[in-house]
C-alpha cells in the first residue's frame, strides 16, 4: 500500500488524478449504505468525497469507515479518480487506508439550526462547520493587509502601545479597573494618548492594530467590551481634512484588495457585492445632518446633540440617494459631546475639528485634529470641570514643542460587519466579549 509522505489539500486534488494521496480533515457527512460507504471529508480549502465499496469480513477500510462520526478528525489515504457524477469537483477518493486521528463525540452540541448564543458557546465548532464563519477570517486578513500596505506606503510606523494604564482615561468612565500588585490599573479604552506621545516623540505617522477595552453595559448588535481597533495618528497636518483624506484612501485601497481577492466568494457565501468606494467620500456637517433629519421627522429622545442609530441610518440613506455613495463623513461635532483634547475651529469654540465616518448607516470611525497647545488644552479641560492632576504625564507631552496632529480610531469588527452584511458584531470576530460573555 502506498503511503504518501505529505498532506494534499482538497483544493489541489485535481492535480493528483490517478495518484495516491493523503488527505487530512474532518468528517463532514456520512452515508454508510449496505453496499457502498460514502464519506465527505472537509479541510479548510474544500470538501472531497471518499467512496468505498464494502468488501465484507476482513475489510479493514470498511471497518474504520464504520467507526467514523461526524466531525471526527481523520487522515485518509487513497487514489484520486475522475467521476463526473460527483458534485464535489467531479472527483472522488478510493480509500486505501483510514486513520481516525481523533473521534468526535456524538451527538454534536450544535447543528445548522442552533441559535447564535449557543453557537458562540461552541465557537470552535461553529467556525469549523460554517463556510461563512471561516471566510470571515480570510477577508479580515486581506482587509488588514490592505490597510497596513497603505499605511506603510504613506510613511507610517507601526506601534504597539500599552494596554495597561496607571490612571483612567480623561473621563474616568467606561474603563475596566483591575488589581495591579499593590495598586490599581485600568485597561486602555484607546491608544489615543500613547499615539499622541509617539507624535511628540518625533515619530511622524503612527499606525496600530490592537485590542481596545470598553466597559459599556451595552447589549446592542454593534457593541463589544473588547474589540480590535485600527488607529492612526498623523503629525504636521494642516487641518482635520488631512486625516479624513488619509482614511478614505486607506479604505479604498483595502476594499479594492478585498474585492480582488474575495469578491466572488463574498457574493456567493454572504450574498453581498463588495463596492470599491470612489474618493473623496461625501462630507456633511453635524448641523446640516440634523437639519435634514429633523425635516424628515427625526426627533431623538431628549433632543440629543449627537446622532442616534436611527439618525446615522437616516443620514446615510440620504447621502446614498443624493450621491450614490455608501460612505459619509459627519463633521463639526459640538464641543459638548467631544473630548477636551479635540481642537476647536477658530472663532467657533462651540464646535470641534472632528468627524465620524458612517458606512451604510453604521459608525465605523471617530477622528479629529487634536489640540496640541498646552495652555488651550488646560483651558478646555477646565471648561469640562476635569481634574488634570492624574493626566499630567499626558499633558507634559504638549509642553515641549508638540506639532499639530490628528488621527482616527476605527473598529475592525464593525468594518467587517458592514462589509459582509452580518446582523451582529458577535459574528464579526473569533471569540466575542460582551457584558454577559467572558467565555469561551
Amino acid at each position: 500500500m502506498i503511503h504518501p509522505t505529505s498532506r494534499v489539500l482538497v483544493s489541489d486534488l485535481r492535480e493528483h488524478v490517478g495518484k495516491s494521496v493523503s488527505v487530512s480533515g474532518w468528517v463532514n457527512t456520512l452515508r454508510l449504505q449496505s453496499k457502498i460507504q460514502f464519506v465527505v471529508v472537509r479541510d479548510h480549502t474544500g470538501m472531497a468525497q471518499v467512496t468505498h465499496r464494502r468488501g465484507g469480513a476482513g475489510d479493514v477500510v470498511e471497518a474504520e469507515l464504520e467507526r467514523l462520526t461526524t466531525e471526527s478528525a481523520v487522515r485518509i489515504t487513497g487514489r484520486v479518480v475522475d467521476n463526473p457524477i460527483v458534485k464535489l469537483g467531479g472527483l472522488e477518493i478510493i480509500p486505501e487506508s483510514v486513520e481516525i486521528l481523533n473521534p468526535a463525540e456524538t451527538p454534536l452540541p450544535i447543528d445548522e439550526h442552533t441559535g447564535l448564543e449557543q453557537r458562540l458557546d461552541w465557537r470552535f465548532l461553529d467556525v469549523r462547520r460554517r463556510l461563512s464563519a471561516r471566510s470571515l477570517f480570510a477577508v479580515q486578513t486581506t482587509l488588514e493587509q490592505g490597510m497596513r500596505e497603505y499605511a506603510y506606503a504613506q510613511g507610517c510606523t507601526e506601534m504597539h502601545t500599552p494596554k495597561l494604564m496607571g490612571t483612567a482615561s480623561e473621563s474616568g468612565a467606561e474603563v475596566f479597573k483591575l488589581g495591579y500588585f499593590d495598586r490599581h490599573a485600568y485597561l486602555a479604552q484607546s491608544p489615543q494618548f500613547f499615539k499622541q506621545m509617539a507624535i511628540a516623540a518625533g515619530i511622524d505617522r503612527v499606525f496600530e492594530v490592537g485590542p481596545v477595552f470598553r466597559a459599556e453595559p451595552s447589549f446592542t448588535s454593534r457593541h463589544a467590551t473588547e474589540f480590535t481597533g485600527v488607529d492612526v495618528e498623523l503629525a504636521w497636518i494642516s487641518n482635520v481634512e488631512d486625516v479624513m483624506a488619509f482614511e478614505e484612501q486607506m479604505l479604498a485601497h483595502a476594499l479594492a484588495k478585498v474585492a480582488d481577492a474575495h469578491g466572488e466568494a463574498i457574493r456567493e457565501v454572504f450574498g453581498v457585492e463588495v463596492t470599491v468606494p470612489s474618493t473623496p467620500f461625501p462630507r456633511i456637517t453635524m448641523a446640516e445632518a440634523q437639519e435634514i433629519l429633523r425635516a424628515g421627522g427625526w426627533n431623538p429622545e431628549g433632543g440629543k446633540e449627537d446622532l442616534d442609530p436611527e439618525g446615522e441610518r437616516g443620514i446615510a440613506a440620504h447621502i446614498r440617494r443624493e450621491t450614490g455613495h455608501e460612505f459619509v463623513f459627519v463633521t463639526d461635532y459640538p464641543a459638548g459631546i467631544r473630548p477636551f483634547y479635540h481642537m476647536r475651529p477658530a472663532g467657533r469654540p462651540d464646535l470641534t475639528c472632528s468627524f465620524d465616518l458612517l458606512w451604510k448607516g453604521l459608525e465605523i470611525t471617530t477622528g479629529a485634529q487634536r489640540e496640541h497647545r498646552y495652555d488651550v488644552l488646560l483651558q478646555q479641560a477646565a471648561e469640562k470641570d476635569m481634574d488634570t492632576g492624574p493626566m499630567q504625564d499626558y499633558l507634559n507631552t504638549f509642553r515641549y514643542g508638540c506639532p499639530p496632529h490628528g488621527g482616527l480610531g476605527m473598529g475592525l469588527s464593525r468594518v467587517l460587519m458592514v462589509l459582509l452584511g452580518l446582523d451582529s458584531i458577535r459574528e464579526a470576530g473569533f471569540l466575542f466579549r460582551g457584558p454577559n460573555r467572558l467565555t469561551p
